[in-house]
């Protein structure tokens, strides 16, 4: 299966305290994973015999084919998920997700602030997932695009901790960063990943 590289709402060049700047290289980062997604499923469909036959988990071409897919993937996927929520014009939720924050995190400030420290001591990713074991709501820490998933929890928000998402217009300042990210996110698609996961 091939992919190709999706196209986001125009508003995620206009938003505040995200330049268009950060935006136009950031999507080029994204354009790469899907690129590099489709040239390593191509490398796996050429696999020879040999190939399987010298498969080793210290080194082989599969191992490191199959291991370096999953970065890939975990690349598309959550700048699809992060892009696919931005350009809003942030606030906070309404309706049943509200109701399921303040359930879980006490209330929307709170929920907020467990973002932000967790995005403070992430290297990559965070997610806020559902859990459907614990049923609830909870920020997980990522610190590569393929340290997802968390077995039985399903992202409904990530946000990108990563510098090339704040680098140019925060330089090395996170904090200020993760501020104007929720300033922008539309929470209504977020609302409707969580409606629909909870289906």
């Amino acid at each position: 299966m091939k992919l190709t590289a999706k196209s986001f709402n125009e508003s995620i060049y206009k938003m505040q305290g995200i330049s268009k700047k950060t935006v136009e290289e950031h999507l080029k980062l994204y354009q790469g994973y899907v690129t590099k997604y489709n040239e390593i499923m191509e490398a796996l469909a050429a696999l020879t015999d040999e190939d399987y036959s010298k498969a080793n988990q210290t080194y082989s071409k599969i191992r490191e084919l199959k291991v370096e897919l999953t970065f890939a993937w975990g690349g598309v996927y959550n700048h699809e998920m992060y892009f696919g929520h931005l350009g809003g014009k942030g606030g906070e939720p309404t309706g049943d997700l509200l109701t399921q924050i303040n359930k879980d995190f006490g209330s929307f400030e709170t929920y907020k602030k467990d973002v932000k420290a967790t995005g403070m001591a992430a290297r990559g990713w965070v997610w806020t997932a559902w859990n459907f074991f614990e049923k609830r709501l909870f920020n997980y820490l990522g610190d590569a695009q393929n340290t997802y998933p968390v077995f039985g929890a399903k992202p409904i928000l990530a946000l990108d901790t990563y510098e090339h998402a704040y680098f140019i217009d925060y330089g090395a300042a996170r904090a200020p960063y993760i501020e104007a990210f929720f300033t922008n996110v539309a929470w209504e698609v977020v609302t409707k990943h969580f409606s629909e996961l909870k289906k």
